[in-house]
Formats: structure tokens, sequence, C-alpha cells
């Protein structure tokens, strides 16, 4: 079994249900560490839940299809709504709050690997179908987790950056935020316009090297 995102049809669906899973847990661990910390928005909207239907975003979703399709872009839950003014240590809040995301990804794919290293030839025999999915459930998971810490807003990498550093840096990287998405789009799309040297993928350089960690951690060497 090779990990990887192959486009057909059992890949396809595979990646739409891993991605579903995936977000709706890292949304719900956004929505209930905030609910811990002192924050109820979340808990107001609905959003401490596991339902998929309360994260979708239609156009994140719609993304989606085009990343499985394509190979390229970027997919993406409806945003939890955090006010931080509510955390009894705002800062802290922040910080905590945006780590639950990525960390509750690496923590699925953990869970989801653990029939590879508990029951490997189990797995060599179970429907293809289930094969395709499990390999997309640790996949995705580890790319969102790998790609979710990359300290550019709306990231939650950004987030964790503010909360770590000095509050000198606070009035500095905050404002960046509300261009974060427009920065991010252009980190991912403009290489593919620009010639030779600098058809370079900045996010794609940052995110691969922790996703290698990640991988390297979580799946074991025969299924790499």
């Amino acid at each position: 079994m090779g990990l990887g995102l192959h486009f057909d049809a059992q890949s396809f669906i595979a990646g739409l249900l891993a991605f579903v899973v995936a977000v709706t847990i890292h949304e719900f661990m956004h929505a209930y560490t905030a609910y811990r910390l002192g924050d109820p928005t979340a808990a107001r909207l609905g959003r401490i839940t596991l339902n998929p239907v309360a994260h979708f975003d239609p156009f994140g979703f719609l993304m989606l299809v085009f990343l499985l399709v394509g190979g390229v872009g970027l997919a993406w839950g409806r945003p939890v709504p955090i006010n931080p003014a509510n955390f009894r240590d705002p800062k802290r809040g922040m910080l905590l709050t945006a780590a639950a995301g990525p960390l509750s990804n690496l923590v699925q794919a953990a869970v989801f690997a653990l029939p590879l290293w508990l029951a490997p030839a189990a797995v060599q025999g179970w429907p293809p179908f289930a094969v395709r999915l499990l390999e997309q459930l640790i996949l995705i998971n580890v790319l969102l987790a790998a790609f979710n810490v990359i300290p550019i807003p709306p990231l939650d990498g950004h987030k964790i950056l503010t909360g770590l550093l000095p509050d000198f840096w606070y009035p500095i990287l905050a404002p960046l935020e509300r261009q974060g998405f427009l920065i991010l789009l252009l980190l991912i799309f403009l290489p593919s316009f620009l010639p030779g040297p600098l058809h370079i993928n900045p996010i794609g350089a940052i995110a691969g090297p922790v996703q290698e960690i990640l991988v390297r951690l979580v799946i074991p060497a025969g299924f790499r």
C-alpha cells in the first residue's frame, strides 16, 4: 500500500470522505477548546458538534474537488468564530485554540495508522476501497497538520506563532490577518506562472519537510 493521492474514482471518493472526517474533527476541536477556555461563541452557533454539516463551507468543498482532480490548490471547512476577549488569558487562549486543530489532525493520522502497525498483513487483505480510504484518512490528516502550522494567516500557525512570541510582535503580526488569505493564495498559485528558478512553491517548501517528518513518525517504513 503506497500512500498518495492518485486520481481515480476510488481515490476521489475516498479523498472526499477523508477530508470531511479530518476537517470536521479539526473544526470541532477549535470550537471545543475555545469553549473550555471560556469563549462560548462557537458553542452558541452550534459548532461543538461532529455533524459535518455544521462545519461545511461550500466554496472550500468546491476547491477540494479541484484539488483532488488537479493536485494543486487548497480546501477548507467553515472557520470557527473565536472571540479572544472571552478568554481568561486571551493570548494563551488563542494559542491553545489554534493549536487544537492541527494537533487533532496529527492524532487522527496516528489513530488511523494503528492497523498498519498492529496488523499489517490483515490490512493487505482488506477490500481495495477500504485500503484506499485508510490511505487517504492518514495522508490528508498529515497534510492538514503540516499545512496548518505554516505561520501565514489565516492558518493556525500564524495564531500559534503570535501566541508564542513576546507581546511586542502582536501589533506587527496581527494586521496581516486582514490580507492573509490573499497572501496565501498568491503563494500557492503565483509560482505556477513564474519562470525557471522562480517556479518554486514556498508553501510546499515549508510544509513538505514537516509532512515528511510526520509521515516517518506515523507510518511504518514498509507502508511509506
